[in-house]
């Protein structure tokens, strides 16, 4: 079968695509012959082994996809022939891929495969911020980093739907104009962003602040929040540096810095994906979670989808299709 391989870490240009073995199920894997897969920005950091878990070379990127069920184990929920999403820790990026069980979703009829690749790693950390670690209620105030981002969208989306006043950061209006289309209340700039949500919210500060950018705007980000009980959730560093907190702030204001670390129990403790696909499932039939898609490439210029990723040109989630 054809899969990307990382060779060497020399970033997206040094990737290839070659035939390799096809995929053989341990014990109770699913083998999903994929439709389609996402990229997503671990992608591009394991070109450079980058990424907090790193795989020597040559290995098979790509950590989600969508796709038909081609094996099951005996007395699997699944069957061959059902339309699924799967999350791996790497290999997705190929012709089939053998996922364990338990890190294999349904996907609704109604939801594409191009979408379907678009959700787990955007939409499960999305759900896993606001839901698991930020504790959202219905009525609170979200503001987005990164709104325009995979993960961004997912969070703009995820905290409307759970009926949350979401304002988005954005640097730039095409950027500003994607957050608006994905269901932003409100957009402001990232050079303004404290001022501007001073001015939005009388004053008051937000409930939430969801961060998978780090950086200089992350004392601005506590300054933003609602005093007592403002919430910080960091997501990640795409911005580069890794932000320090005085912790002095959160004692006088009561609020909070609270890491949000998907991988682990998504990896390490079945049933915890699926529990959280459930409570997706009904806002993905509604329609509220329709991730943005930017381009639908074939698997021959995942180089370019990369690159994309890597100078931010992207507006809204990249995916390959086989």
């Amino acid at each position: 079968m054809r899969a990307v391989q990382v060779v060497s870490f020399d970033g997206p240009a040094a990737v290839v695509v070659r035939e390799v073995a096809a995929a053989e199920p341990g014990p109770g894997e699913v083998v999903v012959e994929v439709r389609a897969a996402g990229v997503a920005y671990p992608d591009l950091l394991h070109t450079r082994g980058l990424y907090q878990e790193r795989f020597e070379p040559p290995f098979t990127l790509g950590g989600e996809c969508a796709g038909i069920v081609a094996s099951a184990p005996d007395r699997s929920r699944f069957a061959p022939g059902d339309r699924v999403v799967a999350m791996v820790r790497h290999g997705a990026f190929a012709g089939c891929v053998a996922v364990p069980e338990f890190l294999v979703q349904p996907l609704p009829d109604e939801v594409s495969f191009v979408q379907g690749a678009c959700l787990p790693v955007n939409y499960l950390t999305a759900h896993h911020a606001l839901c698991g670690r930020g504790a959202l209620a219905a009525g609170e105030t979200v503001l987005v980093h990164g709104a325009a981002g995979g993960i961004g969208t997912a969070t703009v989306q995820l905290a409307r739907a759970l009926g949350a006043r979401v304002v988005a950061v954005t640097s730039s209006e095409e950027k500003a104009a994607l957050a608006r289309r994905v269901g932003a209340h409100d957009v402001v700039g990232a050079a303004s962003f404290r001022e501007d949500v001073r001015a939005l919210t009388g004053g008051e500060g937000v409930d939430v602040v969801v961060d998978p950018v780090g950086g200089d705007r992350f004392t601005d980000s506590l300054r933003c929040l609602r005093s007592p009980g403002g919430r910080v959730l960091v997501v990640g560093f795409v911005g580069g540096s890794i932000p320090t907190v005085k912790v002095n702030r959160l004692l006088l204001t009561n609020t909070d810095v609270r890491g949000v670390g998907w991988g682990g129990p998504a990896f390490g403790v079945p049933g915890f994906v699926t529990g959280q696909w459930d409570a997706l499932l009904p806002h993905l039939r509604a329609g509220a979670l329709d991730p943005p898609v930017a381009e639908v490439l074939p698997v021959d210029r995942v180089a370019d989808a990369l690159a994309a990723l890597d100078d931010r040109r992207a507006l809204g989630k990249l995916v390959l299709h086989f």
